[in-house]
């Protein structure tokens, strides 16, 4: 161990990376701290998404995830060293990144971004493979990539509800004329 880091288990925290990867405190809530940080950057994307244009809200969106994957990484990495634990149930910023990568396409309506939040929290629990395979890799990388993979998963199947549902929605105005 490098001198000066800390301890694995010891109570000494350091407050950038307790901070990023508990997503400002989102990862202690109780109970399922996981949901709790989806539904957070999923609040904050819907603000975020009210003020951008809407032919600029995925590239805004793929930028927001990729910052929490580019500071989540090594504030997970720095939490679980701090903590002891391969995977802290109290790091989320893996979640508020596999949410942004799922709203990437998402229209800026509510109903979606919650279709978008149930359709990670899918994934993200069931773990299809290769998610579950994803957790292996080294520190940080494996506890924020599993989640990107789950957002993949998430993104596709939220974008083809999203899909369905205005289709639907056209046929019925169509028909109503």
């Amino acid at each position: 161990m490098a001198t000066g880091a800390p301890v694995p288990g010891s109570t000494r925290r350091t407050w950038w990376a307790w901070t990023i990867a508990t997503f400002f405190g989102a990862g202690f809530l109780r109970p399922g701290p996981g949901t709790y940080g989806s539904f957070a950057a999923t609040l904050i994307w819907f603000v975020v998404a009210r003020h951008v244009p809407v032919h600029l809200l995925p590239w805004v969106t793929l930028g927001m995830a990729s910052l929490a994957t580019a500071v989540g990484i090594p504030a997970a990495t720095r939490v679980a060293q701090e903590s002891g634990r391969k995977d802290p149930q109290i790091v989320v910023i893996d979640e508020v990144a596999g949410q942004w990568l799922t709203l990437t396409f998402c229209l800026p309506a509510m109903p979606l971004a919650l279709t978008g939040l149930v359709c990670f929290r899918i994934f993200d629990i069931l773990k299809p493979p290769p998610v579950r395979q994803l957790e292996r890799l080294p520190a940080g990388i494996g506890i924020v990539v599993d989640d990107l993979a789950a957002g993949v998963y998430a993104l596709l199947l939220q974008v083809l509800l999203q899909h369905l549902l205005l289709v639907q929605q056209l046929l019925h105005h169509g028909l109503r004329r």
